[in-house]
């Protein structure tokens, strides 16, 4: 299980929402803290300004679902799926990921800082605009995922597989050529400076 920043353990739920039937619900507004939800069908709810704070989320669906503003802060999500998902301005600061599917996933702004992606699989993803800030993407499988304009700094990019990704406009600072797949991989001139400098290259203009 990809692990959560600093090795902190995962928050204890103190209620439990099992196999309920959210699907098309509108959760906007909704406030929800150390909640277990198991096996939940979020299939296309919707959502604005909802809060969901140190939550478990196993087994859960968000399949066509769409979000915004709202925060899933400090959460785990195990086995869920997010074919499909929106989510805009929304925020996912310290979250981790565990075997989860994320075939069309759109996320828009938003700030997803600290969040644990580790071997996540982001082929078909897209991230615009969005703050992943010492974001752990270790492993990640994301040959052909959209990272247009996504704030980089201080993430885990060991291993990870960008070829054929866009990545024009993000910040490639912390990233080890060496050590990540970018065959293929689309980028901007910023960029490619960016990354000969990493390599020991000396850029000059005449």
């Amino acid at each position: 299980m990809a692990e959560r920043k600093y090795g902190e353990p995962a928050p204890e739920t103190h209620t439990t929402i099992r196999s309920a039937d959210w699907d098309s619900e509108d959760l906007s507004g909704q406030n929800h803290e150390r909640v277990a939800f198991v096996n939940v069908d979020m299939t296309e709810a919707s959502s604005r300004g909802a809060v969901f704070h140190e939550c478990t989320f196993s087994g859960v669906r968000f399949n066509a679902s769409v979000h915004s503003d709202t925060a899933f802060t400090n959460c785990v999500f195990k086995r869920c799926t997010f074919f499909d998902a929106a989510f805009t301005g929304c925020k996912f600061v310290g979250s981790v990921f565990d075997g989860c599917s994320f075939d069309l996933l759109k996320v828009e702004g938003g700030d997803w800082s600290f969040v644990g992606l580790s071997g996540a699989d982001l082929h078909s993803a897209s991230f615009r605009d969005v703050r992943m800030r010492e974001a752990d993407l270790t492993g990640a499988r994301g040959a052909g995922v959209t990272l247009r304009g996504v704030d980089l700094s201080g993430a885990s990019l060991d291993r990870a597989d960008l070829s054929r990704g866009d990545l024009r406009g993000s910040d490639l600072s912390s990233l080890d050529p060496r050590a990540v797949k970018l065959k293929d991989a689309v980028i901007d001139i910023p960029q490619a400076v960016t990354i000969a400098t990493l390599l020991g290259l000396q850029v000059r203009s005449d």
